[in-house]
């Protein structure tokens, strides 16, 4: 099983709860992140990919009722 949170280069990257059984799959995902702003970082082990991500919020929007 994944670390839930792991650091790459001093940043904290949380694991997105899915053990991917083939890099072609964990890579289409991967896209669909970085797409959406994340930053990715993938690790294999026992023949497993795990794919961490981290998004810095730049923006934040308040409704008000």
């Amino acid at each position: 099983m994944a670390e839930i949170t792991l650091s790459f280069e001093g940043k904290k990257f949380m694991w997105d709860g899915v053990e991917y059984d083939n890099e072609e799959k964990a890579s289409s995902v991967e896209k669909q992140y970085s797409e959406k702003g994340f930053e990715v970082r993938s690790c294999r082990e026992d023949g497993k990919v795990f794919l961490y991500t981290r998004r810095v919020v730049t923006e934040i929007e308040v409704e008000q009722n």
